[in-house]
């Protein structure tokens, strides 16, 4: 797995690529932490590139939604594949997050 994070005016853009599986999650940790510090603003997670999504990613995730509720921020999912999608709605990630 790995993260580009970009930053233009008061949009963070996290491009994700590969598997955020278990392992990936630990070592992908310290970026959402660090994305954590965007939350007052938007934050997208491009997914367009993004094969796979395991309960810890969603876990990631899911801090990531909690600090931007907190901090009065957004944060934009994006170009989610149709299997993640389904893991959404099973999860119930669809109603939590902005999709595009």
């Amino acid at each position: 797995m790995e993260i580009f994070v970009t930053k233009q005016d008061d949009v963070t853009t996290a491009r994700l690529v590969g598997r955020l599986d278990t392992q990936a999650s630990q070592e992908m940790n310290s970026v959402f932490t660090e994305l954590q510090e965007s939350a007052g603003e938007t934050v997208v997670l491009d997914c367009k590139e993004m094969d796979y999504i395991s309960s810890s990613g969603l876990r990631l995730f899911l801090s990531l939604r909690k600090a931007a509720s907190v901090k009065g921020g957004r944060v934009i999912v994006r170009d989610i594949t149709s299997d993640i999608r389904n893991v959404f709605m099973m999860t119930g990630f669809l109603n939590l997050f902005e999709i595009e």
